[in-house]
């Protein structure tokens, strides 16, 4: 589970349909954008209704492609249905959305630039603590 302004999670979902809508807080959209058999399960109409931008999704050049607005989760693609990621792909797809992103427009395009978790909740960075400095 990828949610804004916080690091990936490991959650089990069931894999009727409201559970997955209730896990991205509506109407569900999969989208395929790796190579990888997995999907990225989404809320539909999330940008349309003003969710929070959450993470960028990059091409093989590092390009933006597109951004997912609200939670999201990563699941693998059986035959039918989908299903749980492999622990190979978990730790994958952990790893490229570890840092959670702000996103700023220039001109025609947007950068999205990692930042702490903190700084996404809108909380103060904490100060050091004495074993720190």
């Amino acid at each position: 589970m990828v949610e804004p302004g916080q690091y990936p999670k490991v959650e089990t979902i069931g894999t009727d349909l409201h559970s997955l809508q209730q896990a991205v807080g509506g109407d569900i959209e999969a989208a395929y954008f790796f190579e990888d058999p997995v999907a990225v399960i989404c809320w539909e109409e999330g940008k349309i209704c003003g969710a929070p931008l959450n993470r960028a999704i990059r091409d093989n050049d590092g390009e933006i492609v597109d951004i997912v607005a609200g939670k999201f989760f990563v699941c693998g693609l059986g035959e039918d249905d989908f299903e749980s990621l492999p622990k190979d792909l978990q730790d994958k797809y952990a790893d490229k959305f570890h840092n959670p992103e702000a996103f700023l427009k220039m001109g025609r395009s947007i950068m999205a630039i990692p930042i702490e978790p903190e700084k996404a909740s809108g909380k103060p960075p904490k100060a050091p603590s004495r074993e720190e400095r």
